[in-house]
């Protein structure tokens, strides 16, 4: 296909699977002036489109073995977190899943750890991007960060429609403590220090999982601003998530 940016959109092939998950980034915020049903709908429609995209571009770049690994690790652990931290408030601080959110295992609802599993490899992009050639720990530093940048979006949205409650009040916007992104950001770091560490350079820079990221910094910030009215969460998200977006843009520019 002459002219197709395959660099930014991955194989033609697949973009029938990147064009399905943008409808479904559409469709969520308008179902979520559907109630408690088009709510809960939504969130497990596009968390599920989303974790099949970002599958099946990870074995676009990755093989089999590599991406299993992410596969049955990300998701383990990212429920592992979730279970801990519900019942002991390590890492992120207390709180409890209410029953809105089904279905649940171990009273964690299902779309939390597939959740982790597709924002993470995007996360990991923007790491690739923006530092190719360096150590795997920083690496790991920059896709935890990038990863924790999107939570600052993700919480407000959640706990405002109830999904979950924190027992003590913090300090930031809907009262998340502060410490719950310091416990996203550990987490992320663990996981992808366990699934990548010694794997080099992730390969993923020339693959779509940063438009994955990309777009989602630019969808949650309509949801935010436009249908849930959350402006402080917002703006604080867009800053946040915009930064390393900002970087690993400038870096995949210069690609072209």
């Amino acid at each position: 296909m002459s002219g197709y940016p395959e660099l930014l959109l991955g194989p033609p092939r697949l973009l029938p699977v990147l064009l399905l998950w943008v409808s479904g980034m559409i469709a969520v915020p308008l179902l979520s002036r559907r109630g408690e049903k088009g709510r809960t709908g939504g969130i497990m429609l596009g968390v599920i489109l989303q974790a099949v995209l970002v599958t099946t571009y990870l074995f676009y770049a990755w093989d089999f073995l590599r991406v299993l690994v992410v596969l049955l690790l990300v998701p383990a652990l990212g429920w592992l977190a979730e279970f801990a931290g519900s019942r002991t408030g390590i890492p992120f601080g207390r709180y409890h899943y209410t029953k809105a959110l089904q279905p649940q295992i171990g009273e964690v609802p299902v779309a939390i750890p597939l959740a982790w599993l597709m924002m993470l490899p995007p996360s990991w992009a923007v790491a690739d991007l923006i530092l190719p050639g360096g150590s795997w720990w920083l690496r790991a530093t920059i896709g935890a960060a990038s990863f924790t940048a999107w939570d600052i979006y993700l919480d407000p949205h959640l706990v405002s429609w109830s999904f979950w409650k924190w027992e003590k009040p913090g300090r930031y916007y809907m009262g998340i403590p502060l410490g719950n992104f310091l416990g996203w950001f550990l987490w992320a770091w663990i996981i992808t220090a366990l699934v990548t560490a010694g794997m080099g350079p992730y390969a993923l820079s020339g693959t779509p999982l940063f438009l994955v990221y990309f777009l989602t910094w630019l969808f949650q910030f309509g949801g935010h601003m436009v249908f849930w009215k959350l402006g402080l969460s917002g703006i604080v998200g867009f800053v946040a998530m915009g930064i390393p977006a900002g970087f690993a843009l400038r870096a995949l520019v210069r690609m072209f």
